[in-house]
């Protein structure tokens, strides 16, 4: 069986920050012990300096594969997650086909089986038609139900409020999504068309798919949950509107309607739009830097839970076309842990709240077994953080298929230096161990 020893860390976990050793044998973390020097293992990390941090869970990737590997593959995103610190994601289904039943997600599953560096889950897609496929779903296995109520087309669009409601009342697990309401939208797109055309400025992105668009669907969205009970976890706010609809008046645990907030809505404002364009052009948009500020400070309240990507890589030629042919999304996950640093960094957020945010929020939320926590017992999906060694985001060290990044000449104050998944080294000093590959998630339910 394989072991690792890690040495002098300073462990950041369940708010404290402490120095500590670590013993890992197999999958597991084995001891947690100040004095484990003389443990005999494989590899020995000495650590003096470095924080140790759970790895983290991205709840909203877009890994593109099958259909779309011009784009990225699950090989090569989750190799830049695991770069990242990113140790375990969970993947949505607007794959081509979509992965709108069980025999397509569980080809989902064979191919991470073969080749995801870290560890994974997918959501199952909802359609106009599926709701008897959906309800097939193992809940121990598949890490929830994915609804676009906004921001799609064909059929993985839905917003027909009968069929939303077959959905959030028969459901028995976490139904996640995407708000936007698609008429608005639309009405929108008319609007700016007419006086425009296909060359809109990028800097009405904010006004097009607007702050009403998001909180109509997010409301109904949230009505429809309290109606039947549902476990609703809406994905990426990014308007200072929609706050009002969640509270922090119940531990993570109790709470049956959730929250998440993206890296670029706290990153990027629409100020931004004018020097980087189509390249922070996503859905929902960024948009104002008072809702900027109000994320944040919603993520410092406990009234939006968790912190994940919405990694959604395009190639650099599809986005350098005009306006309403460039497509929305970008490559993020690389970047996700170093860029909360830099908020740390700043004196904006703790490691502690960081660490809450984007590894113990997302297994509590997701009920996933055994990961998110540095405890004896618990899978070891570890990174080892250096928070005073710089560097640069540049074209050579992109490792997203895409090969381009929104930070690119962004300059970092931390690094990750090693990425421990399911008790794998599989990324330390700059170098992969690509021998194993990560496990499937699984959630108690």
């Amino acid at each position: 069986m394989s072991s690792i020893l890690i040495l002098n860390a300073k462990i950041v976990n369940e708010g404290k920050v402490f120095e500590s050793d670590v013993f890992i044998k197999g999958n597991y973390i084995d001891r947690i012990a100040p004095d484990l020097q003389h443990v005999s293992a494989e590899k020995v990390i000495d650590a003096t300096g470095q924080y140790l941090l759970p790895g983290v869970i991205d709840d909203q990737v877009h890994f593109r594969e099958p259909g779309l590997t011009h784009k990225a593959t699950l090989y090569t995103e989750s190799r830049a997650a695991v770069a990242g610190g990113v140790t375990s994601f969970m993947e949505m289904p607007n794959t081509v086909p979509p992965a709108f039943t069980q025999e397509l997600l569980e080809q989902k599953y064979a191919i991470a089986a073969n080749s995801s560096l870290a560890n994974y889950s997918f959501f199952i897609g909802a359609s106009n038609d599926n709701l008897e496929e959906v309800l097939k779903t193992d809940i121990t296995k598949v890490c929830g139900l994915k609804i676009f109520m906004g921001s799609s087309t064909g059929n993985l669009l839905v917003d027909n409020p009968k069929t939303l409601e077959g959905f959030f009342s028969k459901f028995p697990s976490i139904i996640a999504t995407h708000c936007e309401d698609e008429p608005t939208i639309r009405a929108n797109t008319e609007l700016f068309k007419k006086e425009y055309g296909e060359d809109l400025p990028m800097k009405f992105h904010p006004l097009l798919r607007s702050e009403d668009a998001c909180y109509k669907s997010s409301s109904f969205a949230s009505s429809l949950a309290k109606k039947w009970g549902t476990r609703l976890h809406i994905l990426h706010i990014s308007t200072e509107k929609e706050i009002e609809l969640f509270s922090n008046d119940l531990p993570l645990k109790d709470k049956k309607i959730t929250s998440e907030a993206c890296i670029h809505h706290l990153w990027f404002n629409d100020k931004d739009y004018e020097r980087l364009g189509t390249l922070i052009k996503w859905n929902p948009a960024v948009k104002k830097a008072t809702d900027q500020k109000a994320i944040f400070q919603a993520l410092l309240d406990n009234k939006i839970d968790v912190i994940a990507t919405d990694h959604a890589p395009h190639t650099w030629e599809e986005k350098q076309n005009t306006y309403f042919k460039a497509p929305s999304g970008g490559p993020l996950i690389q970047h996700s842990l170093v860029a909360m640093l830099e908020f740390y960094h700043q004196g904006k957020i703790s490691l502690e709240r960081i660490v809450e945010k984007m590894s113990h929020n997302p297994a509590i939320l997701f009920r996933v077994s055994n990961r998110g926590f540095i405890r004896e017992g618990y899978y070891a999906d570890l990174v080892l953080a250096d928070l005073n060694e710089s560097w640069t985001v540049s074209k050579s060290n992109i490792l997203a298929k895409c090969g381009w990044s929104p930070f690119e000449k962004i300059e970092f104050k931390s690094s990750v230096k090693s990425t421990i998944v399911s008790g794998h080294l599989a990324y330390h000093n700059g170098k992969f161990e690509e021998t194993q590959v990560g496990q499937r998630l699984l959630f108690e339910k």
